[in-house]
């Protein structure tokens, strides 16, 4: 397997020298860093290559860095059933440079886009239908993203005064448990049900 997937790499980096810039091989997965530009090029050659024949898109994904000039990565993995390999690549981008769509390459890739706009806030150019698909309607920010609040901004209920959906800002009905990481067994201050005769021993 890892003898296949080395050709492969070699074969991929001599065909696309340009396009791609980086590939490392860990735990029975060959991995590409593409140029974002050339991203289309490079998956319509792994899809229709006899010698690679990736023909199933398993996934699109996006992934935060927030200290990078170009905060997001875009990742895609494939897999060739005849070939009984996998690949991923990998790309760069920011919120405002937009990643080229793949649906025409595999039409499943439509929802995968619009999860990773709706969750990240990744533009894809020429996508048919680009708009939110997990969040409500009007909802503000990018869930996924490290900023976001774990408790987010507002929450919704339906009102039966009012017979209607309303947004308001989250309120928290507890306070923040206070979580010291010390083993039950060690940390527990008084005695459990049922112990307290075993001081008297």
């Amino acid at each position: 397997m890892g003898e296949g997937l080395q050709q492969l790499s070699d074969k991929l980096r001599e065909a696309f020298p340009n396009a791609i810039s980086a590939a490392t091989i860990a735990q029975g997965e060959l991995t590409l860093d593409v140029v974002r530009d050339d991203i289309v090029t490079v998956l319509t050659h792994l899809r229709d290559a006899p010698d690679c024949q990736f023909q199933t898109l398993i996934d699109l994904c996006g992934v935060d860095y927030p200290d990078r000039i170009e905060r997001f990565d875009v990742v895609y993995h494939l897999l060739s059933m005849r070939k009984n390999m996998r690949i991923r690549l990998k790309i760069t981008t920011d919120e405002k440079i937009p990643v080229q769509t793949i649906s025409k390459l595999w039409p499943c890739a439509d929802w995968f886009e619009r999860e990773a706009f709706d969750m990240y806030g990744i533009l894809f150019d020429g996508h048919p239908d680009l708009r939110r698909l997990l969040t409500d309607y009007g909802f503000q920010g990018y869930p996924l993203r490290k900023e976001f609040p774990l408790t987010g901004f507002v929450e919704v209920r339906y009102d039966d005064a009012q017979q209607r959906v309303i947004y308001e800002p989250v309120t928290l009905t507890q306070e923040f448990r206070n979580f010291d990481f010390v083993s039950p067994w060690e940390g527990m201050l008084q005695p459990l049900p049922g112990d307290e005769k075993a001081g008297k021993a």
